[in-house]
């Protein structure tokens, strides 16, 4: 007989899971003993919030959920930041804490809460570990987070159950392939979608997070080279349409956004292709034009403001089919204004000559890094700038948080991306607010010997912070994460520290430290004035 330590590690193994993230505790030994002896890799790191960051991109880059570990009490909290980013950025993840033994449920207990209550909001599914029902709860779990809209489901194992004896159902375990796709969308809705379609003059795709999870990018292509359609992209669906082709348009929100919306301010119909308002809402840029809505779900927006909205509910690939198939419709598009709009947009995101600044910082990395190298960032004023300058020739290849937008999300995500991708070039783009975060998974880059350029735009500030006190005409306050200029050290944890001044030394910097076989930080001091020209602009 399996104990139920055992039995959850090898339900786990068979459904492909690779890594298990945590901070240990006593109770957790059981399951550690189950993964040393079942080969299924327990990741230790030096925060919770880390370990379930590491599990959120583990599952966008496989497709397979990874599980992370916290404590009862401090370590479920702590844990608690990155279920609520795999919640909003819409990863699934299976989620594990310790609880107090079953015989001091409710009671004042040290360290202890509810910790189903706490993760209810946060997750699709929170349920506790049965010894009966192991194989029933596990299955469950797993078909909840994968199912759409992913997400995390969260297990509480109480602190007495590991050594139990487990009872297994013999239950299969392939759902992973079997799971339920979304009907597609009925003859009569399609041919509703056909009518708002062949009306328009001036049509615009607004592509988001749900899109790419449908591997929509070659039907968005047609569609947009086919019928004359300007593309536009939420930040997390970077990549699925990329920055050369003829109708990419930009990026919605981010960096000179005031640019991209001098073309989806002209439309007369907006198609929103997967598009998840978990990153912006529709009202926040939309032109007063109709919406056609291509998803699984009803479009979520103020209805009174814009009445005139198609939902079209059923499997995005299958409505992106038919689209496509349509005759190929007059448009009113001037393609070439289109392309010199967004070739000097582009113009504007390079940087001035001589100057060290975030776009110097970017553009040479972007040069150095391969082009199916993966670059993560964290969140900042960098991130906007990243969000339209950065080119990413495929989704996977950036990797930011933009539904929950958590500080401290860059450091583990590029780890966790080297981790599952160890063929490719990895680096980090984090402000040193975000880095100060979460320094201390250094320790873990250096103790896995993970070769992984982890750039630090160093200002010395919350700049994006302190941008918007300056919109708002408040003066700068509490934004200074250090008064004088901070000592560059020549080692964090063991990682060596190599400081850049300059466009010149950042580029040697990188070099060296993508030549290294091991973590490498790279404190680039910039100038962070420009900025304030670049993001934050209009989006209406």
């Amino acid at each position: 007989m399996s104990t139920v330590a055992e039995q959850l590690i090898a339900k786990f193994k068979e459904r492909g899971m690779r890594f298990v993230f945590g901070v240990p505790s006593g109770s957790w030994l059981y399951y550690m003993e189950a993964m040393r002896k079942q080969d299924l890799d327990f990741v230790l790191v030096a925060n919770e919030a880390s370990a379930s960051f590491m599990a959120d991109v583990c599952a966008r880059l496989t497709g397979v959920p990874a599980a992370c570990y916290g404590t009862v009490g401090p370590g479920a909290a702590n844990l608690s930041t990155g279920v609520l980013g795999a919640l909003l950025d819409r990863s699934p993840m299976i989620a594990l804490s310790s609880e107090p033994p079953e015989h001091l449920l409710g009671r004042t207990v040290q360290m202890a809460f509810d910790q189903q209550a706490f993760f209810k909001p946060l997750t699709k599914w929170t349920t506790r570990l049965s010894a009966e029902r192991l194989d029933q709860i596990v299955d469950q779990a797993y078909r909840i987070a994968l199912s759409e809209t992913p997400g995390p489901v969260h297990i509480g194992l109480t602190e007495d159950i590991g050594s139990r004896q487990a009872v297994s159902s013999g239950s299969s375990s392939q759902i992973l392939g079997s799971l339920a796709q979304p009907a597609p969308a009925s003859q009569a809705l399609l041919s509703a979608m056909e009518k708002c379609f062949s009306a328009s003059r001036k049509p615009v795709m607004a592509v988001g997070l749900s899109a790419v999870r449908a591997k929509a990018g070659p039907l968005i292509a047609a569609i947009a080279e086919k019928h004359g359609i300007p593309v536009v992209l939420t930040p997390m669906a970077k990549g699925i349409l990329r920055e050369d082709h003829p109708w990419y348009t930009g990026v919605l929100f981010h960096a000179l956004s005031d640019r991209v919306a001098e073309t989806h301010s002209q439309a007369d119909l907006v198609i929103g292709v997967g598009y998840d308002p978990v990153e912006f809402n529709y009202e926040d840029w939309m032109p007063r034009a109709a919406l056609l809505s291509l998803d699984n779900v009803e479009a979520d927006i103020d209805r009174a403001a814009y009445p005139g909205v198609c939902d079209i509910v059923g499997d995005i690939g299958t409505s992106l089919k038919y689209l496509a198939a349509l005759p190929t419709k007059a448009s009113d598009w001037d393609q070439k204004a289109l392309e010199q709009r967004k070739l000097k947009m582009f113009a504007d995101l390079a940087p001035p000559e001589g100057s060290f600044g975030p776009r110097a910082a970017l553009a040479i990395l972007r040069e150095i890094l391969p082009e199916d190298g993966i670059m993560t960032c964290d969140v900042g004023a960098h991130t906007h700038l990243i969000g339209q300058a950065w080119r990413t020739p495929e989704p996977g290849l950036q990797i930011m948080t933009n539904g929950n937008s958590s500080m401290g999300f860059g450091v583990p995500s590029a780890i966790a991306a080297k981790l599952c991708r160890p063929d490719k070039k990895v680096a980090c783009v984090s402000g040193d607010g975000g880095f100060l975060m979460m320094a201390g998974e250094m320790a873990l880059a250096r103790r896995r010997k993970l070769p992984i350029v982890f750039v630090i735009l160093a200002d010395q500030n919350l700049e994006l912070i302190r941008l918007k006190q300056a919109r708002k005409n408040f003066e700068s306050y509490s934004t200074v994460l250090y008064e004088d200029e901070c000592p560059t050290p020549n080692y964090i944890f063991g990682v060596p520290v190599l400081r850049a001044d300059t466009a010149a030394e950042y580029r040697k910097a990188l070099i060296q430290g993508f030549e290294t076989d091991g973590p490498v930080i790279i404190e680039a001091h910039i100038d962070p004035t420009e900025y304030l020209q670049l993001i934050m602009r209009k989006h209406k």
